[in-house]
């Protein structure tokens, strides 16, 4: 159905908010829209308003497609249920449309109370099909929860459906059809989508030009703007993300010219960021500010923060997978630098970095401000099973390099319970600076090059420069931090990369154009070598144990003392996401290499998988994952969608890698017996471990912790950047992000990410012939 999220397929499907929505004029009839083209699909959404003075309950809009578009819908409220929803396609060489209306994720029907009023300039030809509309009775809407309305007055979140496959009954304005081949979402600043009354009437009765955008100009092919000077900068950041942000805020601070490009919106409140839970309306917090939601971020029905264009989850916003992870924040150790794993010898002595990182964005594993721990159950019950086990308790960041049979408070980058990490801290500095810019929804497309020379990139946003080019100084430079599937795809749309992506990129009619000559190719093993934790969950109740009602209250209906307490004083439950207690033990493979095994701890379950009853308001998750040692290799690429995607899984394509996990739950499991009452029930004791582990769904499998996609090393041979993070072959390209990982971290990896950005800046400013 139209919009639906089909929670079980989002790991390989995503949705996003992908680009901003920006000013645009049509030529066939001189409107000013607000709008979006949607990049893969080539189908132009627009809006726009009356002033808001008027009060007026309705809006034009329009929808551009390519002819292969069977159908397409719009809603510009942003999710499927209780909205208003616009659907079209064509049908000879006239419109069929409807305005519809869900109640549930079902064949949405008839919506009453819109009036739609079909334009002139509507029409079908050879290679389009255009509705252009007025839409009456359509800002604001009964639903069966109270008044549902548009944001007109701030910003919203449209989203958009497209499919190639026809209706049931093409005459019918309320034809059936299957589940939308695609979906979307995109930022649109509503406020700014309002043109004068007279303006407006003239073109709601039929009447054509006389608009100007008030904003930005448009990124899709009808524009009218004229291009625009572009700004040369010392330094272009592709990506706001961990890597991204330190990279930007330490080359700012060194008196450099920086723009930081990141192709999402804000997140936080201070950021920018309105989309908060209604129980905490007015109190400026949004679903990224509280460390409790965490676990909504997986079951929200409007998920706009995942990239679109992924095919696994990532975060297209401001601070990347920072700002909608559960926050773990571990120190790294001795041996996340090392060379035994695949670290040039120049990487060995993190500690400086690690210290710098440290010194801006300390960690804590009492993240309530009242000093309490709450929800501790989990973590207790535990840490009763792992103390038979020979482990001992540490404060684990007080001690980065022991990490074999230990175990501790898990340890966050909240600050004042609220989401911290580089956002609150490095972001908040570099933009304070005159000589640094921050440009959210531009999506770099490529990188342009003259051969070895970077001469800019090209994004989507025209108001950066003539047709979304952005120059770097004579001898400025790029560093791409857009992460393990970001980065390399910009790699590939530029020509660098193993023959058989850049291909791709070569036989699709829109990104070919941009790209260098082949001659010019530069062959890298770009996405190969990736690693990502393989992780197995198993599920336990006990007596003690209070589930939380698995999380799923907490965005709509929260128990009343904790968002009261969180409200008050940012402390309490939500003043942390899930996890309670992690814990690390190493293991020699039957191959004679160290791999080492991790766990996290958290009230709830995922899934549950058991034949027998159980109580639901006792359950608790202990997920085990292999990190550093880890020998199993996948490969990162692109489909001809230009969707990022594994192309081989990561886990377990070396069997002694599930060897060593499978031992390891199994000693996880095998005391049970001396913790009363602790019952494992999911595998339940009709599972095997082995069984369990051999039949565990592959693409659950997935940390979303991936690294390697762009490896560090010393030879082109078999990495795709050097000791300095530049790309071989290039003169003034660089990557900053967990791409260069060379291998899994010790933990979960963002506190290595930063360490080894805040080392990558120091050696990318210290290389000569720089700006």
């Amino acid at each position: 159905m139209l919009l639906r999220l089909a929670i079980s397929i989002l790991p390989f499907v995503g949705s996003a908010l992908a680009q901003a929505g920006a000013a645009y004029t049509d030529p066939d009839n001189g409107i000013t829209f607000w709008g979006f083209t949607d990049p893969v699909h080539h189908v132009t959404y627009g809006y726009i308003f009356p002033p808001l003075a008027d009060n007026s309950q309705e809006f034009i809009g329009e929808i551009v497609a390519p002819i292969e578009t069977k159908w397409a819908g719009a809603t510009p409220g942003g999710a499927m249920l209780h909205n208003l929803l616009l659907v079209a396609w064509p049908n000879g060489n006239s419109i069929v449309r409807s305005a519809r209306y869900a109640t549930d994720y079902v064949q949405p029907t008839a919506m009453s109370g819109p009036v739609l009023t079909d334009l002139p300039t509507t029409k079908v030809n050879s290679t389009h099909w255009k509705w252009v509309y007025r839409c009456q009775n359509c800002v604001s809407w009964s639903t069966a929860t109270g008044t549902q309305t548009l944001p007109i007055d701030s910003f919203g979140v449209p989203a958009w459906a497209w499919s190639n496959v026809g209706v049931d009954t093409p005459s019918n304005p309320q034809s059936t059809f299957l589940e939308h081949t695609d979906f979307g979402f995109f930022g649109l600043d509503f406020s700014q989508a309002h043109v004068s009354t007279a303006l407006y009437n003239n073109w709601a009765a039929g009447g054509t030009g006389g608009g100007t955008p008030t904003g930005p100009p448009t990124t899709t092919t009808t524009t009218t703007q004229p291009p625009v000077s572009a700004t040369p900068y010392d330094y272009i950041v592709v990506g706001a993300g961990p890597g991204g942000i330190i990279a930007a805020d330490r080359l700012s601070e060194a008196g450099k010219k920086v723009i930081l490009l990141e192709r999402g919106g804000p997140a936080t409140w201070e950021t920018g960021g309105t989309y908060g839970p209604t129980w905490a309306k007015g109190y400026n917090l949004t679903k990224f500010d509280v460390p409790g939601l965490f676990e909504t971020m997986f079951s929200d029905s409007n998920p706009f923060w995942w990239c679109k264009d992924v095919n696994v989850f990532a975060g297209c916003l401001l601070g990347g997978g920072t700002t909608i992870n559960g926050a773990l924040y571990w120190i790294p150790p001795y041996s996340d630098f090392a060379t035994t794993t695949g670290w040039p010898s120049s990487w060995g002595n993190h500690q400086p970095y690690t210290d710098k990182m440290k010194s801006r964005l300390p960690s804590t594993d009492a993240p309530s401000p009242d000093g309490k721990r709450y929800l501790e159950q989990s973590g207790d019950i535990a840490a009763k099973l792992l103390d038979v086990q020979g482990y001992r308790r540490l404060t684990i960041n007080d001690n980065p390099d022991q990490k074999d049979h230990v175990y501790g408070y898990s340890s966050f980058d909240f600050i004042g319970g609220k989401r911290g990490g580089p956002v609150a801290t490095y972001f908040k500095t570099a933009k304070a600076r005159q000589n640094f810019a921050y440009r959210q929804y531009a999506y770099v497309l490529n990188v342009v090059r003259n051969g070895a020379q970077i001469t800019g990139v090209k994004t989507n946003d025209s108001s950066l420069g003539p047709d979304g080019f952005i120059p770097v100084t004579s001898k400025g430079r790029v560093i791409l931090s857009a992460g393990s599937f970001g980065s390399p795809r910009i790699l590939f749309r530029s020509g660098i990369g193993p023959t058989d992506m850049i291909t791709i990129v070569k036989n699709d009619a829109t990104a070919s154009p941009n790209l260098p000559p082949q001659a010019q190719w530069i062959n890298l093993p770009v996405g190969y070598n990736v690693s990502d934790n393989p992780s197995i969950n198993l599920v336990f109740t006990h007596p003690s144990i209070d589930a939380y009602e698995n999380w799923a209250q907490v965005w709509t209906s929260p128990r009343a003392a904790d968002s009261a307490q969180y409200l008050k004083s940012h402390s309490g439950v939500l003043s942390a996401s899930s996890p309670r207690l992690n814990f690390w033990r190493a293991y020699s493979g039957t191959d004679g290499k160290t791999r080492w095994m991790q766990g996290t701890v958290r009230p709830g379950a995922a899934s549950v998988t058991t034949a027998y009853p159980y109580n639901a308001s006792q359950i608790f998750t202990i997920t085990v994952y292999l990190s550093t040692g880890i020998t199993s290799r996948g490969r990162i690429g692109i489909d001809a969608a230009m969707t990022a995607r594994p192309l081989i899984t990561p886990w377990f394509t070396d069997p002694v890698d599930k060897g060593v996990l499978i031992q390891g739950i199994n000693d996880i499991v095998a005391n049970i017996k001396s913790v009363p009452g602790l019952t494992l029930i999911t595998p339940d004791n009709k599972t095997s471990v082995i069984d369990y582990v051999n039949n565990y769904d592959p693409g659950s499998l997935n940390s979303n912790h991936w690294v390697g996609s762009n490896t560090i090393g010393t030879s082109s041979a078999k990495a795709v950047v050097d000791e300095n993070t530049k790309v071989f072959n290039t003169n003034n390209l660089f990557i900053v992000d967990a791409s260069i990982i060379p291998q899994m971290p010790m933990g979960n990896p963002h506190g290595t990410i930063m360490s080894m950005a805040e080392q990558a800046v120091t050696k990318i400013l210290a290389l000569a012939g720089g700006p």
